[in-house]
């Protein structure tokens, strides 16, 4: 009995042990990976259908048995998912599938708190393209504040509905989940006659809005450097291409624990950039030009000042997967206020007074407007920002193509990308390769910051924030909704539209003529 006892109590022990490591290592998980990919709309903006994989992968809490001992203790590997090196897959016992998708079975699978889901979402819509925000206020005043807070509103109230796809109603009259991510909703959407052309419009809109941000983030460094080292003989161009060929080992990634190390202190460096760059603006506050501050917009360039702003606020494409990973899934709505909130004032707040101290010189990126004392220093914090953000919305813009292209069972168009060793074959080589030497020559013929971010703001983010969800929750939840829920969809779809069509027919054309421009010089 005595014996049997002890037994127990060491099982016990065994298994507390092991619970307790796996919630510390998915808490370090949580503020490395999470905090990395929530970056600028980047992070977490995965495609949707990967997007649980990813999270549950890196939670670093699969369970792995040591080399075959028989009753070894379970040891934790991390992020099993992307470590393509013929390492085996977690026991059984340990995972199931769902959707071909491994989940960690039990209650060993770590949840999120509001305040980190919170944070997560905080990063995604406060990241560097901030930066841009007060040159969308010299071709808006005034109406491109009410855009800003405009748009937190819109944004907010998508990303509420956009949750609320995921659910139906039982038939004992009880609310379930019954969806995981953005494609399974635009899947539903299309469902029968097209079950799977939903999935492929926002993948193929996930996978530009992904790709377009690398090519902002090797445009950026590339202005960034050569604003702050204006008397070496380097051009912009070639400032962007040394930045490229920093980045050139991202075609080689396996997995981004390494990168993940350096987002959180990123994140934490850009905050204090920020906070400097308003102590500046203040510091000038005499001088403010509140007469330049106008109702008149410039018809021209206002529409891509439109697409800057909802680019800004770009953080739907990974709310579900966020929403299902938190504790109490009843404090989204509540994390979404508050975080929209303090997203607005601070938005609004940063590009006025920016605007103020600068008004008809500010410049794309406002850190370029900095004395020449302080604006180096700034300037190369931003770019190694930049650089070390890079990998994240290329390796998921990497996993999209090469699941759609190479792996995706018997409707792959080519074979697959990787050996029985887990190796990267020479097909899947050269596809990275070609993606990160693509975004080096968009950088080079188009390097215009506010445009691209105009343009993939009013195609992508437009289409992902404003248009599909409304779209998607007409569809879905039509005959359960109130008056002015249906007034809210349809004025939101409609303004949205008209928004995303301006604003990518006017950054179009800005951005024909400056690689018109470009490649006759």
């Amino acid at each position: 009995m005595a014996t049997l006892l002890r037994s127990k109590l060491s099982n016990v022990a065994t298994s507390v042990s092991s619970k307790s490591q796996a919630k510390m290592s998915g808490m370090f998980a949580r503020m490395g990976f999470q905090a990395a990919t929530d970056e600028e709309a980047v992070g977490f903006a995965h495609c949707d259908d990967l997007d649980m994989e990813h999270r549950q992968g890196l939670q670093m809490d699969i369970l792995k048995s040591d080399s075959g001992e028989e009753g070894a203790e379970p040891s934790l590997e991390g992020d099993i998912h992307y470590q393509r090196d013929g390492t085996r897959p977690p026991p059984p016992s340990a995972t199931k599938e769902v959707n071909g998708c491994p989940e960690l079975s039990g209650q060993g699978k770590p949840k999120i708190t509001a305040w980190e889901a919170g944070w997560n979402v905080t990063n995604a819509i406060q990241g560097m393209f901030v930066l841009g925000l007060p040159y969308a206020i010299l071709h808006g005043g005034y109406l491109g504040l009410f855009l800003i807070i405009f748009a937190a509103v819109v944004c907010c109230y998508t990303g509420k509905i956009l949750i609320a796809c995921l659910y139906e109603e039982n038939e004992d009259g009880e609310i379930v989940r019954v969806r995981d991510s953005y494609v399974d909703i635009a899947n539903a959407c299309c469902a029968p006659r097209f079950p799977t052309l939903g999935g492929r419009i926002v993948n193929v809109a996930q996978i530009i809005e992904l790709v377009m941000t690398c090519i902002l983030y090797v445009v950026v460094s590339g202005n960034l450097m050569y604003n702050s080292f204006p008397n070496l003989p380097v051009s912009q161009k070639s400032w962007s291409i040394i930045a490229t060929a920093v980045l050139l080992p991202c075609a080689f990634l396996k997995n981004l624990k390494a990168v993940s190390k350096f987002s959180l202190l990123c994140t934490l460096a850009h905050f204090v950039i920020n906070i400097l760059v308003i102590a500046y603006c203040l510091s000038r506050a005499r001088d403010w030009a509140w007469d330049k501050v106008k109702f008149y917009i410039d018809v021209k360039k206002f529409p891509i000042s439109i697409g800057i702003i909802v680019f800004s606020y770009t953080s739907q494409i990974f709310l579900p997967s966020l929403e299902g990973n938190m504790q109490n899934p009843k404090e989204f709505h509540c994390m979404m206020n508050w975080t929209h909130i303090a997203a607005c004032i601070l938005k609004g707040l940063f590009a006025l007074v920016a605007y103020l101290t600068w008004a008809d010189e500010t410049k794309e990126v406002i850190t370029d407007n900095l004395p020449s004392t302080i604006r180096a220093v700034v300037n190369i914090f931003l770019v190694a920002k930049a650089l070390l953000s890079y990998p994240l919305p290329f390796f998921a813009a990497v996993e999209v193509l090469e699941r759609s292209l190479f792996q995706d069972g018997n409707r792959a168009f080519f074979p697959n990308c990787y050996g029985g060793d887990g190796r990267l074959k020479s097909w899947g080589l050269t596809l990275r390769c070609a993606l990160v030497v693509f975004t080096l020559l968009m950088a080079i013929y188009v390097p215009h910051f506010a445009l691209l971010m105009g343009l993939t703001g009013s195609l992508t983010g437009a289409g992902l924030c404003f248009l599909l969800p409304s779209l998607f929750h007409l569809k879905l939840l039509w005959r359960k909704l109130l008056w002015h829920h249906v007034f809210f969809d349809v004025a939101i779809f409609v303004i949205g539209g008209i928004c995303s069509v301006s604003g990518f027919i006017h950054s179009l054309e800005g951005l024909i003529e400056a690689f018109r421009t470009n490649t006759e010089d």
